[in-house]
């Protein structure tokens, strides 16, 4: 690890509702597009919780595999086992790159100075924004590539996934749908369940990467201030749910990528 990369491994003293609060806010914003709302979770980490870079994406991503873990049931009731079962082929492309790209992702994280992962993590609240507008106010086609296509650019795709998921300690969900749609032609609804069972594996693999170094134990430290946010943030996303459709994609996503965007600049100028 990066000399001048700190690590807060104090215990959050700040109250247990604002942390569940805050937690639910995120899951509604996410559950309001479909996603766990994990990239809206980071800055707010760093922000408003005082945590330094690497802290903060190694509980985001903890928290994000918690509402993984509780997603996959809901979405295997919403799209069957065996339609997923029928496009395991794409899962396990996607993995070939993914795993190799969480363990890489993690272990420049954890090797970066702490000024150049907050710049880092800016640029890629960047290409969230951009990922956001992309999937939920424009209409993804398909580039109909022969396999032989397909499979490399599959492979390629996922490393960079996987590295954008393991630094930000995001599921990854804002680029493999859209990733998966594009290059696969599947519909958005598997895409969606598809991307879940690509995320859990390579959030383990970015995790077995992290648990390697000392900044892990801010996992520790802070257990139930990550129990909390992530309980909140699982009931948000239920109550976002819920509220699908109250808010036009057209109004709502533009205001999400204006967030990423505002968030990007603070993180850039964080020293």
């Amino acid at each position: 690890m990066a000399a001048d990369q700190n690590t807060d491994l104090a215990r959050s003293t700040h109250p247990m509702p604002l942390v569940f609060g805050a937690g639910a806010a995120i899951g509604i914003l996410g559950g309001m597009i479909g996603l766990g709302g994990a990239e809206f979770r980071l800055p707010l980490l760093i922000s408003l919780f005082g945590f330094a870079a690497l802290s903060a994406v190694i509980l985001n991503k903890a928290m994000s595999l918690v509402v993984v873990l509780v997603a996959l049931p809901a979405r295997l009731a919403a799209v069957p086992a065996s339609a997923l079962a029928a496009h395991w082929t794409i899962a396990v492309n996607l993995l070939a790159g993914s795993l190799i790209g969480a363990w890489a992702g993690a272990t420049w994280a954890v090797r970066m100075r702490s000024s150049t992962l907050y710049k880092v993590l800016a640029a890629l609240m960047v290409l969230m924004a951009a990922a956001l507008l992309v999937t939920h106010v424009t209409t993804v086609g398909t580039l109909s590539l022969p396999v032989w296509a397909q499979v490399p650019l599959g492979v390629v795709a996922g490393f960079g996934i996987g590295v954008v998921a393991a630094i930000m300690g995001v599921a990854g969900g804002e680029l493999l749908i859209p990733t998966i749609v594009l290059l696969f032609g599947v519909d958005i609804k598997t895409a969606g369940s598809l991307s879940l069972l690509v995320s859990l594996p390579t959030m383990l693999v970015a995790f077995a990467r992290y648990s390697r170094d000392g900044s892990f134990a801010v996992l520790g430290a802070n257990r139930r201030f990550t129990v909390v946010m992530a309980a909140g943030s699982i009931v948000g996303a239920m109550l976002g749910g819920l509220l699908v459709g109250v808010f036009s994609d057209l109004v709502l996503i533009p205001v999400l990528a204006v967030i990423l965007l505002v968030s990007s600049v603070k993180l850039a100028r964080h020293d």
